[in-house]
């Protein structure tokens, strides 16, 4: 059996996985980055105001992004079980 189908399939679930969580960090991320700097310029070191924006920013992108996401693993899926008696039985 070659390992190389089974490497590629890894190699796309990996690449998938981060395609998929990339928005939802970097929204994350540059949320907290603006309320740092707004905390650093009024000198409030409020913890809830560096939590609170970035919950409601990734429940956001997550409410917008879901059709994207969804459709996106659904292809994915139905590429590896389509993939499942060749990679098998090549």
């Amino acid at each position: 059996m070659d390992c190389g189908p089974i490497l590629e399939l890894g190699r796309n679930a990996v690449l998938l996985t981060l395609t998929l969580a990339l928005p939802i960090l970097i929204s994350a991320v540059l949320v907290g980055f603006l309320t740092g700097i707004f905390q650093a310029l009024t000198q409030i070191q409020e913890q809830t105001l560096a939590f609170v924006p970035k919950v409601l920013v990734v429940l956001l992108v997550l409410s917008l992004l879901m059709p994207w996401m969804l459709s996106t693993m659904t292809e994915f899926t139905q590429e590896v079980i389509h993939g499942i008696p060749n990679t098998i039985m090549p």
